[in-house]
Protein backbone atom coordinates (compact mmCIF):
# COMPACT_ATOMS: atom_id res chain seq x y z
CA UNK A 1 0.00 0.00 0.00
CA UNK A 2 1.15 3.55 -0.77
CA UNK A 3 1.74 5.20 2.61
CA UNK A 4 3.45 8.49 1.74
CA UNK A 5 5.08 10.53 -1.03
CA UNK A 6 8.08 12.80 -0.66
CA UNK A 7 9.03 15.03 -3.57
CA UNK A 8 8.60 18.52 -5.01
CA UNK A 9 5.43 20.41 -5.92
CA UNK A 10 5.58 20.54 -9.72
CA UNK A 11 2.13 22.01 -10.45
CA UNK A 12 -0.78 23.43 -8.46
CA UNK A 13 -4.29 22.75 -9.78
CA UNK A 14 -7.77 23.78 -8.61
CA UNK A 15 -8.32 20.67 -6.50
CA UNK A 16 -4.98 18.88 -6.66
CA UNK A 17 -1.23 19.23 -6.89
CA UNK A 18 1.33 17.33 -8.95
CA UNK A 19 4.24 15.90 -6.99
CA UNK A 20 7.44 15.26 -8.94
CA UNK A 21 9.33 12.19 -7.76
CA UNK A 22 12.05 10.19 -9.56
CA UNK A 23 11.13 11.57 -12.96
CA UNK A 24 7.41 10.93 -12.50
CA UNK A 25 4.51 13.27 -11.72
CA UNK A 26 1.83 12.10 -9.28
CA UNK A 27 -1.51 13.93 -9.44
CA UNK A 28 -2.65 14.13 -5.83
CA UNK A 29 -6.05 15.46 -4.71
CA UNK A 30 -5.71 17.68 -1.63
CA UNK A 31 -8.08 19.73 0.50
CA UNK A 32 -6.34 23.10 0.02
CA UNK A 33 -4.06 23.19 -3.04
CA UNK A 34 -3.35 26.92 -2.71
CA UNK A 35 -1.53 26.39 0.58
CA UNK A 36 1.29 24.61 -1.30
CA UNK A 37 4.24 26.37 -2.94
CA UNK A 38 5.56 25.61 -6.41
CA UNK A 39 8.93 23.79 -6.41
CA UNK A 40 8.83 23.37 -2.61
CA UNK A 41 9.66 20.05 -0.97
CA UNK A 42 6.61 18.21 0.29
CA UNK A 43 5.92 15.13 2.41
CA UNK A 44 2.37 13.79 2.21
CA UNK A 45 0.46 10.94 3.77
CA UNK A 46 -1.37 9.13 0.99
CA UNK A 47 -4.56 7.23 0.28
CA UNK A 48 -5.15 5.34 -2.98
CA UNK A 49 -8.85 5.19 -3.88
CA UNK A 50 -10.18 2.87 -6.56
CA UNK A 51 -13.29 3.80 -8.50
CA UNK A 52 -14.83 1.16 -10.76
CA UNK A 53 -15.48 3.67 -13.55
CA UNK A 54 -12.53 6.05 -13.24
CA UNK A 55 -9.83 3.77 -11.85
CA UNK A 56 -7.28 4.87 -9.22
CA UNK A 57 -7.05 8.32 -7.63
CA UNK A 58 -4.49 9.59 -5.13
CA UNK A 59 -5.42 11.69 -2.10
CA UNK A 60 -2.79 13.47 -0.03
CA UNK A 61 -2.77 14.79 3.54
CA UNK A 62 -0.44 17.02 5.50
CA UNK A 63 -0.91 15.04 8.74
CA UNK A 64 -1.74 11.51 9.81
CA UNK A 65 -4.79 12.85 11.67
CA UNK A 66 -6.16 14.44 8.50
CA UNK A 67 -5.85 11.12 6.66
CA UNK A 68 -7.48 9.27 9.56
CA UNK A 69 -10.45 11.66 9.56
CA UNK A 70 -10.76 11.41 5.76
CA UNK A 71 -10.92 7.61 6.00
CA UNK A 72 -13.53 7.81 8.76
CA UNK A 73 -15.72 10.07 6.61
CA UNK A 74 -15.58 7.90 3.48
CA UNK A 75 -16.37 4.85 5.61
CA UNK A 76 -19.90 6.26 5.99
CA UNK A 77 -22.42 4.82 3.51
CA UNK A 78 -22.86 6.86 0.30
CA UNK A 79 -20.23 9.43 1.30
CA UNK A 80 -17.22 9.38 -1.00
CA UNK A 81 -13.81 11.04 -1.25
CA UNK A 82 -15.11 14.20 -2.96
CA UNK A 83 -17.43 14.99 -0.03
CA UNK A 84 -14.70 14.16 2.50
CA UNK A 85 -12.29 16.51 0.72
CA UNK A 86 -14.97 19.20 0.53
CA UNK A 87 -15.34 19.02 4.32
CA UNK A 88 -11.60 19.17 4.97
CA UNK A 89 -11.22 22.11 2.57
CA UNK A 90 -13.43 24.18 4.89
CA UNK A 91 -12.48 23.03 8.40
CA UNK A 92 -9.53 21.26 9.97
CA UNK A 93 -9.58 17.60 10.97
CA UNK A 94 -9.63 18.64 14.63
CA UNK A 95 -12.59 20.98 14.10
CA UNK A 96 -14.49 18.20 12.32
CA UNK A 97 -13.89 15.79 15.20
CA UNK A 98 -14.99 18.45 17.67
CA UNK A 99 -18.26 18.94 15.75
CA UNK A 100 -18.87 15.18 15.70
CA UNK A 101 -18.14 14.80 19.41
CA UNK A 102 -20.40 17.75 20.25
CA UNK A 103 -23.11 16.46 17.85
CA UNK A 104 -23.13 19.88 16.15
CA UNK A 105 -25.54 19.20 13.31
CA UNK A 106 -25.92 22.91 12.61
CA UNK A 107 -22.15 23.39 12.36
CA UNK A 108 -21.75 20.56 9.87
CA UNK A 109 -24.82 21.45 7.84
CA UNK A 110 -23.46 24.99 7.38
CA UNK A 111 -20.55 23.60 5.38
CA UNK A 112 -20.84 23.85 1.59
CA UNK A 113 -22.04 20.54 0.13
CA UNK A 114 -23.26 19.19 3.48
CA UNK A 115 -26.97 19.47 4.19
CA UNK A 116 -28.81 18.57 7.36
CA UNK A 117 -29.32 14.94 6.30
CA UNK A 118 -25.61 14.32 5.65
CA UNK A 119 -24.70 16.17 8.85
CA UNK A 120 -27.03 13.95 10.86
CA UNK A 121 -25.67 10.84 9.12
CA UNK A 122 -22.06 11.80 9.88
CA UNK A 123 -22.85 12.33 13.56
CA UNK A 124 -24.79 9.07 13.88
CA UNK A 125 -22.14 7.04 12.04
CA UNK A 126 -19.03 8.55 13.59
CA UNK A 127 -19.76 9.80 17.10
CA UNK A 128 -19.23 6.49 18.90
CA UNK A 129 -16.17 5.70 16.73
CA UNK A 130 -14.55 9.04 17.56
CA UNK A 131 -15.27 8.68 21.26
CA UNK A 132 -13.86 5.14 21.26
CA UNK A 133 -10.66 6.29 19.54
CA UNK A 134 -10.24 9.10 22.06
CA UNK A 135 -10.86 6.92 25.11
CA UNK A 136 -8.44 4.28 23.78
CA UNK A 137 -5.76 6.85 23.06
CA UNK A 138 -6.12 6.30 19.31
CA UNK A 139 -6.47 10.03 18.71
CA UNK A 140 -4.09 12.52 20.23
CA UNK A 141 -5.45 16.01 19.71
CA UNK A 142 -4.56 19.54 20.72
CA UNK A 143 -8.00 19.93 22.28
CA UNK A 144 -7.96 16.49 23.91
CA UNK A 145 -9.43 17.80 27.17
CA UNK A 146 -12.37 19.32 25.31
CA UNK A 147 -13.12 16.00 23.59
CA UNK A 148 -12.91 14.10 26.87
CA UNK A 149 -15.36 16.54 28.46
CA UNK A 150 -17.97 15.96 25.75
CA UNK A 151 -17.56 12.23 26.14
CA UNK A 152 -17.93 12.47 29.92
CA UNK A 153 -21.02 14.64 29.53
CA UNK A 154 -22.59 12.01 27.29
CA UNK A 155 -21.72 9.25 29.77
CA UNK A 156 -23.26 11.17 32.68
CA UNK A 157 -26.52 11.72 30.78
CA UNK A 158 -26.56 8.06 29.77
CA UNK A 159 -26.19 7.02 33.42
CA UNK A 160 -29.23 9.19 34.22
CA UNK A 161 -31.25 7.11 31.73
CA UNK A 162 -31.76 9.78 29.09
CA UNK A 163 -32.34 8.45 25.59
CA UNK A 164 -29.80 8.80 22.78
CA UNK A 165 -31.90 11.43 20.92
CA UNK A 166 -32.23 13.45 24.15
CA UNK A 167 -28.49 13.22 24.81
CA UNK A 168 -27.64 14.25 21.24
CA UNK A 169 -29.94 17.30 21.39
CA UNK A 170 -28.69 18.32 24.86
CA UNK A 171 -25.05 17.94 23.85
CA UNK A 172 -25.63 19.96 20.69
CA UNK A 173 -27.38 22.70 22.69
CA UNK A 174 -24.55 22.93 25.22
CA UNK A 175 -21.87 22.83 22.52
CA UNK A 176 -23.45 25.73 20.64
CA UNK A 177 -24.02 27.73 23.83
CA UNK A 178 -20.43 27.37 25.00
CA UNK A 179 -18.71 27.27 21.62
CA UNK A 180 -15.08 28.38 21.73
CA UNK A 181 -15.13 28.60 25.52
CA UNK A 182 -13.57 26.35 28.15
CA UNK A 183 -15.97 25.54 30.97
CA UNK A 184 -15.68 22.92 33.74
CA UNK A 185 -17.55 19.66 33.25
CA UNK A 186 -19.97 20.24 36.13
CA UNK A 187 -21.16 23.49 34.51
CA UNK A 188 -21.74 21.71 31.19
CA UNK A 189 -23.69 18.98 32.99
CA UNK A 190 -25.88 21.56 34.75
CA UNK A 191 -26.57 23.30 31.44
CA UNK A 192 -27.52 19.99 29.76
CA UNK A 193 -29.80 19.00 32.66
CA UNK A 194 -31.47 22.42 32.63
CA UNK A 195 -32.09 22.04 28.89
CA UNK A 196 -33.54 18.55 29.31
CA UNK A 197 -35.75 19.65 32.23
CA UNK A 198 -37.10 22.45 30.11
CA UNK A 199 -37.82 20.04 27.22
CA UNK A 200 -39.65 17.69 29.57
CA UNK A 201 -41.70 20.36 31.28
Amino acid sequence: MLDFLQGKVAHIHDKAITIALNGMGFLVHVAQPRTYVQDADVYMYMYLHWNQENGPSLYGFATELERKVFLMIIDCPKIGPSIALTILSQITATEFLEMITAASESGLSNLNGIGSKKAEQLIVELKSKVQKLISNGGLVLEKQQSFVQWQQLSEVLTSLNYSKPEITKATQYVAEKYTGQNYPLDQLIRAALAYLSGKQA
